[in-house]
């Protein structure tokens, strides 16, 4: 555990799993109103592995947790639309939990580009995912699409003013209404979700990333260097499949040789 008590074990997830339900006050983004006076509400953004987004959403549903995974459609580290991941995804949907978009803005430059993007790739991801979409983060948001609130017509901004306080200066804790606690970076940013916080705070909005998770719980390097293994796996299990001629070279392959020659 470092100074900022982050230790990305399941055994320490369960025991902010069981710290939510204890408040009595999680519930669902749909389920908060403007006079909505108390709450606590779970998402997580899907940065680098669909695989531990669904291991994380089964641990929630053993726990009788329901939360919100967000998918990114643009994505360089994983295709959410490959058909393992669109059944992991599914079958997230079918656990209890929600699918919304994770919306990366990448080239998009202005707001007017963002209206007009953003419903497109949600409803790509509903025709997809053969379910409703009816939420969505932004990734990485700037301040100008914080200030802005979007709204969209059968979209919930899991940035709105109802779930999410905004500040132009981030460091300015005592006056903002809802209480914001991020795991980004491989650590606890803006306090950490222990009884105290979750018991202590009357509006809670916790962000937590599946890729920093593990059953073990990892530093970051080790993180990435495990993660760095499970995707070179996947790609090679895809040669496998895919090529026929990849059997006359994979015997000399090994996951280690493959990533220190990059």
């Amino acid at each position: 555990m470092n100074k900022t008590g982050y230790f990305p074990s399941y055994e320490n997830y369960v025991q902010i799993l069981k710290s939510l339900k204890q408040t009595e006050k999680y519930m669902d983004y749909s389920q908060v109103q403007d006079d909505t006076q108390r709450f606590a509400l779970l998402r997580h953004d899907i940065e680098f592995s669909v695989e531990r987004a669904f291991d994380m959403a089964e641990l929630e549903a053993k726990h009788s947790i329901y939360s919100t995974y967000l998918v990114q459609i643009t994505n360089n580290a994983y295709n959410a639309f490959s058909q393992k991941n669109l059944a992991l995804l599914r079958q997230m949907c079918d656990m209890g939990h929600h699918v919304g978009l994770h919306f990366h803005m990448g080239s998009l430059t202005n707001l007017e580009q963002v209206v007009e993007e953003l419903p497109r790739q949600a409803e790509i991801l509903s025709e997809m995912l053969r379910r409703p979409v009816d939420r969505f983060s932004f990734h990485r948001p700037p301040v100008e699409v914080l200030r802005a609130n979007l709204c969209f017509s059968g979209l919930i901004n899991l940035y709105d003013k109802r779930f999410f306080t905004f500040s132009e200066h981030a460091d300015t804790e005592k006056d903002l209404e809802v209480k914001y606690i991020s795991d980004s970076r491989h650590q606890w940013n803006f306090g950490i979700p222990d009884d105290k916080t979750l018991q202590g705070c009357k509006k809670v909005h916790l962000l937590v990333h599946p890729y920093s998770w593990t059953k073990e719980g990892l530093s970051n390097r080790d993180n990435f260097e495990s993660l760095s293994r499970e995707k070179v796996k996947i790609l090679l299990d895809t040669f496998q499949s895919e090529c026929k001629h990849f059997a006359a070279v994979k015997d000399k392959l090994s996951l280690t040789q493959v990533l220190e020659s990059n």
